[in-house]
């Protein structure tokens, strides 16, 4: 039975032009880049080419980029770099209580250095009340973290007019936009959203894992957390992944490409599922915002009475392979953070299945998906009764 891949929000499978270059450049431009040999310097190139790369699909500088071990790092590297780099500014940074946990718990570890945290609410959308938010700027902030699209249940934050909203009332605090969910699957605009810090990940656009970026707009100050030898402008030593950020680069440069139709087929695929499992007549509940307000590529469903764990390993004996949530805290026993923020009950924190889609999947398979979590959710209950 062919297998079907529904969990690309967690990784995605390596574009075949990026896994060729990266076996090419593992055998053939295995120098050092900070070397100063032709071997040294050809690795460099390839980095530089990344770095332009990336830097174009977001119309930015490539001066700008930072490259990193992956998304986690680079949240690690805005958050605590910034708040150590501007503490002389004050002590206040702002969050919500749904981001990612590489994000939250960068900020419970600046609450132990002395740091005063906000963490914002979210609504039964998962979306941050803007005028909350306001209320909340301060003239001692110096950072506010808000993640474009929300990892499990596709939540997309008005990051424009946050922007707006922060800068008019301190222009001096750093906005920083968790963007590893929405890179090359939505609109990106640095300027529009006035950000300052923007995070990337390789590995959920179908490039390797090993490799991130921390874009970061010409004057912002952070203040390394790794030590070193100084490469990537001091802000993050040791010697560079050339074969993962060459991956990462060419992985942006692809997935990239006609961003609308992408953005059409995802949506597409989204709709068909959604439309398929309805007509099976089992019951559920969208997680999220509504259907055609969250992004593209995510859904996440509740099965009352099911537990998402069972569902989820009945279905992988399928070969059908979805999440119970976010990747990194899916062997963890307690609920997602992101659905308690929502206020999901009980029985629907319990039962909770994510959908992620990529271009790799087919309208057929994610139908047959569909139908067989209906039948399989029907016998589970029937089991259960």
């Amino acid at each position: 039975m062919p297998e079907i891949y529904l969990d690309n929000s967690a990784t995605t499978c390596l574009h075949q032009e990026v896994a060729a270059l990266i076996c090419q450049v593992q055998e053939h431009t295995y120098g050092n880049p900070s070397s100063l040999h032709e071997k040294g310097i050809e690795a460099e190139r390839l980095i530089l080419e990344a770095r332009r790369r990336i830097a174009r699909q977001m119309t930015s500088n490539q001066a700008e980029i930072i490259f990193t071990s992956g998304g986690t790092e680079a949240n690690n590297l805005a958050i605590i770099g910034a708040a150590r780099r501007n503490r002389n500014k004050g002590r206040h940074l702002i969050t919500s209580v749904s981001e990612h946990p590489s994000v939250l718990y960068c900020f419970r570890a600046l609450e132990k250095e002395g740091f005063q945290v906000t963490y914002l609410p979210v609504d039964k959308t998962g979306t941050v009340n803007l005028d909350t938010l306001t209320d909340t700027i301060r003239p001692d902030s110096i950072l506010l973290s808000i993640m474009h699209v929300n990892n499990e249940i596709g939540t997309i934050q008005p990051l424009q007019v946050i922007g707006q909203r922060l800068k008019s009332k301190n222009p001096s605090a750093l906005f920083h936009v968790d963007a590893v969910q929405s890179f090359t699957k939505l609109p990106l605009d640095c300027q529009e959203w006035q950000a300052d810090l923007i995070t990337l990940s390789s590995h959920k656009i179908h490039g390797p894992k090993g490799a991130g970026c921390l874009w970061i707009k010409q004057g912002s100050l952070l203040e390394p957390i790794t030590h070193g030898g100084g490469q990537e402008k001091g802000l993050r030593s040791g010697t560079e992944n050339t074969a993962a950020i060459a991956g990462f680069g060419l992985a942006a440069e692809l997935s990239g490409t006609d961003l609308s139709g992408k953005m059409a087929i995802l949506n597409g695929l989204k709709t068909a599922f959604l439309q398929e499992i309805t007509n099976s007549a089992i019951t559920f509940t969208l997680n999220g915002p509504p259907a055609k307000l969250g992004a593209p590529h995510i859904l996440n469903l509740a099965f009352p009475g099911i537990r998402a764990e069972v569902l989820l390993h009945s279905l992988e004996e399928k070969g059908i392979f979805v999440s119970a949530g976010s990747a990194c805290h899916s062997r963890h026993p307690e609920p997602s953070h992101v659905l308690k923020a929502i206020g999901l009950s009980k029985k629907d924190l319990e039962g909770s299945i994510r959908f992620s889609f990529s271009i790799y999947n087919r309208e057929s398979e994610v139908l047959r998906a569909a139908r067989e979590t209906a039948s399989t959710v029907t016998k589970l209950l029937s089991l259960l009764n």
